[in-house]
């Protein structure tokens, strides 16, 4: 199933104008996700909207959008004011300057967008822009109306498409001063810091993103199937601690041993995980399979049952979320 765009509209560079649409560029649908169950039933928790001083239920018709001023103290705001002050949505991502990549603050980095030509026509202006930021070595800072606010999204070429990514605004990000002004100014002994280095660079190495694992996850999932299947759960063993540490050097000289130790190891590892073959990836929630059901809402894996092989959680299609 193609993914739906979240938003389409036009990109314009001064008088070049292109439709085209905008998908998210992650996702967080295919970690495993809970339900709030209630346990003597099985059944599936219910929220109701009431009202915090009488406790009766509220309808949809009489909720509206306060603002807190003082205690128990709101400003009513309609949704009819609200749509008086929104934003004409232009459906026009403005292009308003370049800028090099290495001014942008990582701290102002919000979420990464995937920009495409929507439709036949307009793929020879979409180019025309993207090369252009290309060949300038150059950051496109636009603006776009997304869910009645402005953004500020920055666009950079991402092979034949764009990447855009979302920024914050200055007031968004909190300054570091107020929690860097009591970190001590220590000294540093030359050795320390070579063997620090030294450390560093038997580290070292590529960004390779499909190396890491989610261990929470897999021990979710892991979790999930042995309780499906009827298999005990072991309990946690107890973290094993490294006491503490009373001589820096002692430390650095231990770890680099340690890394001595673990590198053999560490690299068979790797190597193997490069030889296998990637996982194609399937779009949507890892939802696990329905359990079957036994009295009194009680699942099967509540009774006594043989463990079992489980099979392997599935993912349901994923639901496109609104953008902003």
């Amino acid at each position: 199933m193609a993914p739906r765009a979240n938003w389409k509209g036009f990109l314009r560079l001064s008088l070049v104008t292109c439709p085209v649409a905008l998908y998210p560029a992650t996702s967080d649908t295919e970690k495993v996700s809970f339900n709030q169950i209630n346990r003597k039933t099985g059944h599936r928790i219910k929220y109701l909207k009431v009202d915090a001083e009488t406790g009766d239920e509220v309808t949809s018709e009489d909720i509206v959008k306060g603002y807190k001023v003082d205690t128990d103290t709101y400003i009513e705001v309609t949704k009819d004011e609200l749509d008086d002050i929104a934003l004409d949505s232009t459906h026009t991502i403005e292009i308003d300057e370049f800028v090099p990549k290495t001014d942008i603050d990582s701290r102002y980095l919000i979420r990464p967008y995937y920009l495409v030509p929507d439709g036949k026509v307009g793929h020879d202006a979409f180019a025309v822009i993207r090369e252009t930021i290309r060949s300038m070595d150059k950051v496109a800072i636009g603006r776009v109306v997304l869910t009645n606010r402005e953004h500020i999204i920055a666009l950079e070429p991402l092979e034949s498409g764009l990447m855009g990514t979302l920024l914050r605004y200055p007031y968004e990000v909190r300054s570091e001063k107020e929690y860097f002004d009591d970190i001590q100014d220590v000294k540093l002994t030359r050795d320390m810091l070579d063997l620090a280095k030294h450390i560093v660079e038997k580290k070292s190495g590529a960004f390779e993103p499909e190396l890491f694992e989610d261990h929470y996850e897999t021990a979710l999932i892991d979790l999930i199937n042995k309780k499906r299947s009827g298999a005990p759960i072991a309990a946690k063993a107890a973290p094993k601690t490294g006491g503490n540490v009373i001589n820096l050097m002692d430390a650095l000289k231990k770890s680099i041993a340690s890394e001595k130790d673990m590198a053999p190891a560490a690299k068979a590892t790797k190597e193997a995980v490069k030889g296998k073959k990637p996982k194609k990836r399937v779009e949507g929630q890892r939802e696990m399979l329905l359990p079957i059901a036994g009295k009194g809402g009680k699942t099967a894996a509540a009774k006594e049952a043989p463990p079992k092989k489980a099979d392997k959680p599935v993912r349901a299609p994923a639901r496109a979320k609104k953008a902003g």
